[in-house]
């Protein structure tokens, strides 16, 4: 049996047919883009931001943010003509089942998990990071962190993480409100979506008169910039690697904000669901990524025009709660923005963590019935029709995740697992133009092959700029995955029965 061979087309559109017993079509266009932006705007852009400033960009953190941006659109365009053209749940996974076949499928699968799945276990941290500033750090570091985190505070005294509790509430109540169904979950979702753009513009309308132009002095980080210490003298971050700084550092932000894009690509994960996926899809996907992209651009810009990109390498100033932390130590007389940046920003993150882990379950619902995963994974309740025991599954390891694991190193993977994919997806859209031309296209990408070559060859540097820890273990999980589809999944795969 070929290690290459692919599901047919119309028995994957056939697949999709709502006959009664699948996923419901219950969203529109609306609910599509509020899915995007429900997912894009939270970890990325009020935790990623200064992350990428203060280790690798400074205040050029806003080009890093168009480098991405540029990846995401030559990326999106592509995934906006699969998910009209295929719009069935699954996603990348999916897609690469048409194009490349089954090994490559299951491997871009298996490199999804790092995407949905981590990306709730990275946002369900910041949510806990956030609730702690909200309630004035009344959380213990050792029941708010994990095992592998540790600090130093003013007084010398040394804390050790042992459970990050606060990530794993709010991730049992988002996948209560997952099983309860979709369209309750697309209201939810749109009433927070409202509710944490409207404090963005607030915050960077009210931001910008705060700004000071020597903070955004030197616009990159030097390349003689000396390493930054903690109370202890341990370093906390160095400047002296070629994506540490200057236009590389430009670059390593990019690797780093590009987690602020995931999104986008969890509307495709829904195409299932969608009433008039042909139509609805490529304005869900591009619609929620140009509103984004200038979202983030502009708050970059306040942000680190308000305080200086070095507060925010030190967690016991602005790394962990960045937004809060510049309002409240530069935007005199505007505490109350501060907390209400806290509360939004808290129902923020909830509202991607819903859109993560809902994109996971429809991944392993698409996998589960092509028989690459155990049947458990496609079950759909009774009575609600939502893979209600593969929303078990995933809190059981997200949460695991979460609790145990710290946020840097998720958010990290996470980015691996977008990049790989929109790598992948890129490179689908040139193969299926080359050996199917003639299938309907609703919308189509522009200008290929160079609008995928471009996608593909950016976000492949993107993945490179990441650091050669996050590498090691992406690839460790790729590996294992390998594994799993040669005992199981080859095995079990549906295509089986037509060999």
């Amino acid at each position: 049996m070929s290690l290459f061979r692919k599901k047919d087309l119309s028995a994957m559109l056939a697949q999709a047919e709502d006959s009664g017993k699948g996923l419901k079509r219950t969203l529109g266009a609306g609910n599509l883009i509020a899915l995007g932006v429900g997912a894009i705007i939270g970890a990325g852009l009020f935790v990623r931001t200064a992350a990428a400033a203060g280790q690798a960009a400074g205040p050029a953190v806003t080009l890093s943010f168009i480098v991405a941006a540029v990846g995401c659109a030559f990326a999106g365009l592509c995934y906006a003509e699969f998910a009209a053209m295929i719009p069935i749940s699954g996603s990348a996974y999916a897609y690469s089942y048409v194009t490349m076949g089954e090994t490559v499928a299951w491997i871009i699968g298996w490199a999804l998990i790092m995407e949905y799945a981590l990306g709730a276990a990275t946002v369900s941290i910041a949510w806990s990071e956030y609730l702690n500033k909200l309630l004035g750090g009344g959380i213990p570091y050792e029941w708010s962190h994990s095992p592998f985190e540790s600090i130093t505070d003013s007084a010398g005294v040394l804390h050790h993480g042992i459970m990050n509790a606060p990530s794993l509430v709010i991730l049992l109540l988002l996948t209560l409100l997952l099983i309860k169904g979709t369209q309750e979950s697309a209201i939810v979702n749109a009433i927070i979506v409202f509710v944490k753009v409207a404090i963005v513009i607030i915050f960077i309308i009210i931001g910008w008169q705060f700004i000071r132009p020597e903070n955004h002095t030197p616009y990159l980080i030097p390349a003689n910039q000396p390493p930054v210490l903690d109370a202890s003298g341990k370093v906390i971050a160095d400047y002296s690697g070629a994506f540490k700084h200057g236009w590389g550092g430009v670059l390593g932000g990019a690797a780093i904000v590009f987690f602020a894009f995931i999104g986008f690509d969890a509307v495709s994960t829904a195409a299932q669901e969608a009433k008039n996926p042909k139509r609805d899809m490529p304005i869900g996907i591009l619609g929620s990524l140009v509103v984004c992209t200038i979202l983030y651009i502009l708050f970059g810009h306040v942000l680190t025009g308000v305080a200086p990109w070095t507060d925010f390498v030190d967690p016991l100033k602005g790394r962990e709660a960045s937004v809060a932390y510049a309002i409240s130590t530069y935007m005199t007389g505007y505490g109350w923005l501060a907390t209400a940046v806290t509360v939004a920003i808290l129902a923020g993150f909830s509202s991607v963590i819903l859109v993560m882990l809902m994109g996971q379950s429809r991944v392993f619902y698409s996998m589960a019935n092509d028989g690459l995963l155990p049947k458990v994974f496609s079950d759909l309740h009774p009575k609600y029709r939502t893979p209600y025991k593969s929303n078990w599954i995933l809190f059981i390891f997200v949460g695991a995740f979460a609790a145990f694991v710290p946020g840097s190193v998720a958010g990290d993977l996470t980015s691996f697992g977008t990049l790989f994919a929109f790598v992948l997806v890129s490179a689908g859209i040139w193969i299926l133009r080359v050996k199917s031309p003639e299938m309907a296209r609703p919308f189509k990408t522009p200008l290929v092959p160079l609008v995928p070559i471009l996608g593909a060859v950016i976000c492949l540097a993107m993945i490179f700029a990441l650091d050669a820890q996050t590498l090691k273990v992406a690839f460790a999980w790729m590996a294992l995955g390998l594994v799993v589809y040669f005992m199981y999944s080859r095995k079990h795969s549906k295509l089986n029965e037509g060999a």
